[in-house]
């Protein structure tokens, strides 16, 4: 089909030239046609405030009252949250607190259980 590598970001197969850049429609992410595209190799690593190694599906605890923003709701120190799923960008853990729902929480204030 197309000889263009895979979107960095998404992996979608969809990219497109673009002068000297390439995007991908889906995640709308650019990147140059020149760089190395050899990240598939360093993995990040995702560690709790302890320096703990973090993976999918673990338990952590949360150590810092945490306000819950356009809420008057707060997750307490010592919740557990079960079942993380760890995700990239700011907010590195997607989960449920329990009374609160569906979050995203900081590595730097959880630690694992």
């Amino acid at each position: 089909m197309s000889d263009l590598p895979n979107c960095p970001k998404c992996n979608s197969e969809y990219s497109y030239e673009d002068g000297n850049m390439l995007i991908c429609p889906e995640c709308a992410h650019e990147w140059s046609k020149d760089a190395a595209v050899d990240n598939d190799d360093a993995e990040r690593v995702f560690k709790d405030a302890n320096g703990n190694v973090l993976q999918d599906g673990d338990t952590v605890t949360v150590i810092k009252d945490l306000k819950v923003k356009g809420s008057s709701s707060v997750v307490k120190v010592g919740t557990k949250v079960k079942g993380i799923r760890l995700i990239d960008g700011d907010h590195d853990i997607d989960c449920k607190v329990p009374g609160i729902g569906p979050m995203k929480l900081k590595t730097q204030f959880v630690k694992k259980v």
